[in-house]
């Protein structure tokens, strides 16, 4: 999808994407980070919000390593991957995919959880996309 098409809530977000910059929203009331962004505070209900740059470091909390009905040869072109709970310093925590981790080493990162992840940019279907990798030390033995 071409950004000058998309709908405001998610272009911001997307423009940042492409140059390396991690937009969410931040609640004017309360100061909750909304990730992915939304208009309206789901912390407190407050109808106003506004963007924000977030670090993109966090932690990942779980662990769900792909089996054949979820697995996708894109991503594993790229890396080893999973999938599993992100929650940012920010506060915020959400799904993703997190690269560095496999069949191999899962068990090894659950028993570490959480462990320290960082933000990964990665083209994807003529867009730039958020993912994050987990940081070199959780997998060091």
């Amino acid at each position: 999808m071409k950004l000058e098409m998309m709908e405001p809530i998610v272009k911001k977000f997307y423009e940042g994407l492409e140059q390396g910059k991690f937009y969410a929203r931040k609640c004017k009331e309360c100061g909750a980070i909304e990730f992915p962004p939304h208009y309206a505070c789901n912390a407190c209900g407050y109808h106003d919000t506004e963007w924000t740059t977030v670090s993109g470091r966090g932690v990942l909390k779980s662990v769900i390593t792909p089996v054949a009905l979820n697995a996708n040869n894109t991503l594993a072109a790229i890396g080893p991957y999973c999938f599993g709970e992100v929650e940012l310093e920010e506060g915020c925590s959400f799904n993703s995919t997190i690269f560095g981790v496999d069949a191999k080493n899962a068990k090894k990162i659950r028993g570490k959880l959480p462990v320290p992840v960082h933000p990964k940019f990665i083209q994807m279907d003529g867009y730039t996309t958020l993912m994050f990798e987990v940081d070199e030390e959780a997998l060091a033995d």
